[in-house]
This record gives C-alpha cells, structure tokens and sequence, in this order.
C-alpha cells in the first residue's frame, strides 16, 4: 500500500526481501532440481534409443507388482519414441541453461552470451510445450483425463509465458521479461519436482489404496500449481525498490 509521508512524497511499503542465505538456498533447490530433470531425460533417452535403432520389443514379465507398474510406465513412451524424445532432448538443454540465464554474474559478466543462449533457451521452450501438447492428445495418459487435463493447461501457459517474455525483452522491458521468464521456467521445472512427488504416492499406495492412474493426475497438479505460486513469490519478493514520488503542492 502507498504510504504518504510528512513532506508530500509518496514511498510503497517494503517487503521483507530475501537475504544471501535463503537465496542460496533457492539457488540450490533450482539447481537440484535442475539436474533431477536431467537425470529424468537421461534415463529416458538411453531407454528409447535402442528402440529408435532397432524397433520395439515388449517387455518381459516384472519379477513384483511395483517393478510391473513402472514398466508399463516405460512401455507406454516406448510405443512413441520419436515424439518423447521431440520432447526431452530439448528439455534436457533447457534444464542445463535454465538456472544460468537467470544467473546475475553471468549476466552482467557475457551479456552477449546471456542473449543467445536465450533465445536458444526460448526455442528449446517452444518445443517442449508444444509437443507436449502432442503427447497430452495424442498419447494415453497413465492419469487419465486428470493428468491430461493438468499438462495441456500448463502447457498452454507455459509457452504464453515464454511469448510475453520474448515480446517484453523485445521492448526492452527488461523487468518484465524477467518475471515472465521465471514463470516460464517455473513451470518447466516442475516436470522434476513431479518425479518425487509421484514417487511419494508410489510409496504410500498400500496405505492409500491409490493407483498410478488415480494419483499421477494429482501429482501433476501438486507439482504445477507449487512451482507457479513459488514463481509468483519470488517475483514479488525480488521486486525492486520503488523509487518515492512527491507530491507537487
């Protein structure tokens, strides 16, 4: 809320900022996660290839109940190996370039550097969401129309943001590409954070009684909306200073 002060000027009240040691430990979850989704991809990738040389074969039977169900997890990307991997080898560059463009130093130190890898960043964004919009109509969802429903909606904002990004950086409205670029990657490291997410359900499904396809819609939900209110904080809490203004009388 704007305050009025004695003299006539106008100051915005100040919100506690986040110091050195809650950003580091930010910047350390970001980058966790960072290398989570790219361990994610990896495993992905050297299970699909094989397929992509040398054709499909269907898996052998699970040795218990657990291992049958991520096997049918890998055997449902295995029946689309060329668009999953549309989709995760870009993803893979854009896990490894995430957390340096939002880097300060690296900024401020290779700006020209900074720019082009943003663009190749914002390319690689591009094609991840829309074939991940492919995968969410054209593939069978282990969730269902839940999960389905949870990957086209953030799909959907996850390149609208990358658009308002690139639009704002192109007015040199360096502020709000910022935001709109940290939404963006948000939402795009959330796939990670899904990961564990998924794997805490998987772990409690014999007290829960839920099954993969009852809970990987909401485990798709939980990861996308905590990455986007994480998002919408930090942005606020990051806000800079407001400048006052006074009052001409």
């Amino acid at each position: 809320m704007p305050l009025l002060k004695a003299n006539g000027s106008i100051q915005r009240s100040k919100c506690m900022k986040p110091g050195m040691g809650f950003r580091r430990l930010m910047w350390g979850a970001v980058i966790f996660l960072a290398l989570v989704g790219i361990a994610v991809a990896a495993r992905r990738m050297t299970h699909l290839l094989p397929i992509v040389a040398g054709g499909y074969r269907a898996p052998g039977a699970a040795a218990n109940p657990r291992a049958a169900q991520f096997a049918v997890l890998d055997d449902l990307f295995a029946h689309y190996p060329i668009l999953t991997l549309v989709h995760i080898v870009p993803g893979m560059l854009f896990m490894v370039l995430g957390p340096l463009q939002f880097s300060s130093t690296i900024r401020a130190s290779h700006l020209r550097w900074h720019r082009w890898s943003g663009r190749v960043f914002v390319a690689c964004g591009l094609v991840i969401g829309i074939s991940a919009l492919a995968m969410s109509f054209g593939m069978p969802a282990i969730g269902g129309v839940n999960q389905a429903a949870a990957t086209t909606l953030f799909g959907t904002f996850f390149l609208f943001a990358l658009c308002k990004a690139f639009w704002h950086i192109r007015r040199r409205e360096v502020a709000l590409h910022r935001q709109w670029m940290i939404r963006a990657f948000a939402v795009g490291l959330a796939v990670a954070t899904i990961r564990p997410i998924i794997g805490v359900f998987f772990a409690t499904s014999r007290l829960s009684g839920l099954t993969p396809h009852e809970f990987f819609g909401i485990a798709f939900w939980i990861g996308f909306v905590l990455h986007l209110i994480a998002a919408e904080a930090w942005i606020h809490a990051t806000l800079p200073e407001p400048v006052p203004v006074t009052l001409q009388r």
